[in-house]
């Protein structure tokens, strides 16, 4: 077994090895720039720490790590031109570097290069592989039209919101570990828990980044400070603080959430008060432990040894004290 940094560093060896693209370079330059900007990368690392937790080895299963990854950073290309936003960890977006086309065609690029990768397993394996990896990228398509639909909609709720953020980000999560279990040849009992394991870390990751878009230091995290409220989408700060506001406040943030104002400092700074006076922002806080603690609670039913649960304890824990 390694350590979290180390399975990172593996990855971000091979994955250096990796991108030696051909021509042309107008559609390659933008793949290369995306997945140069770094990231947490967090979905590749977990795919080769659940191979080796269930005993495989983790070279074996770099490829579908890598996939993973190309999958994500595409999800992200188009993300920011459906959001049209101007950064992506701190550096400017394909779509603002080049212009639509470049991101819209480097993302397919992206998308068929990720399921080539499956490729180079044996069939069997193959085929579970690509079968649970078509099921999640239609989850996460799923879960962004949730997401688009719910910026227009004034009664979205929490149990809406869940299910949006479970598709949109958190399915992607477990599919990188039930990948990484996958190649293991793990049963299938394992492989599902270990599912649930990295389905709850990844509710707990996406209300985690709601909470950094608001109150996140801009120069850590990456992308635009209160990006979600000049956006009126409906994060689970919204949603709680619509819950907790009396109703003056249930106006004033109504109100903020129907317009596109040009002083758009002073809306985000107004609706980051109104999470903070309501009790938003604490609630939304320890809904991130919750969901860490689900996740949790998923090892303690795994035929491990103590020293691997701990290694994904730690992971979550980290996870939830990020401020990236």
């Amino acid at each position: 077994m390694l350590s979290i940094e180390e399975y990172q560093a593996k990855f971000s060896e091979y994955l250096k090895e990796y991108m030696a693209f051909n021509e042309p370079n107008n559609l390659y330059e933008p793949i290369q720039y995306i997945l140069d900007l770094g990231g947490k990368r967090l979905r590749p690392t977990l795919t080769l720490l659940a191979t080796d937790i269930f005993g495989g080895d983790y070279k074996n299963s770099l490829n579908t790590a890598l996939a993973i990854e190309l999958f994500h950073n595409f999800s992200l290309m188009h993300d920011d031109i459906m959001d049209d936003a101007p950064l992506r960890r701190g550096e400017q977006t394909v779509h603002e570097k080049w212009d639509l086309n470049a991101g819209i065609l480097s993302g397919d690029a992206m998308l068929i290069l990720a399921y080539k990768l499956f490729e180079n397993y044996e069939p069997n394996i193959f085929r579970e592989l690509a079968e649970l990896f078509s099921k999640t990228a239609l989850q996460v398509c799923e879960g962004q039209q949730y997401d688009i639909d719910f910026e227009t909609r004034d009664d979205v709720t929490l149990t809406e919101y869940l299910k949006m953020i479970e598709y949109k980000t958190a399915v992607l999560i477990g599919a990188a570990m039930k990948m990484g279990a996958i190649v293991a040849r793990a049963s299938n009992t394992d492989q599902d828990k270990i599912y649930e394991f990295g389905k709850n870390l990844g509710i707990a990751f996406q209300i985690q980044d709601d909470y950094l878009d608001a109150f996140g230091d801009p120069e850590s995290f990456g992308k635009q400070i209160g990006g979600d409220i000049i956006e009126n989408k409906k994060t689970f700060l919204y949603l709680k603080a619509i819950a907790f506001c009396d109703s003056e406040e249930m106006v004033q943030l109504e109100h903020l959430y129907s317009i596109y104002p040009e002083a758009i400092e002073e809306k985000v700074n107004t609706v980051k008060q109104i999470f903070e006076s309501t009790g938003s922002a604490e609630a939304t806080k320890m809904e991130i432990e919750v969901y860490t603690l689900k996740a949790f609670s998923v090892l303690s039913t795994l035929d491990l040894s103590e020293d691997k649960k701990d290694l994904l304890k730690q992971f979550g824990e980290e996870l939830m004290n990020r401020k990236v």
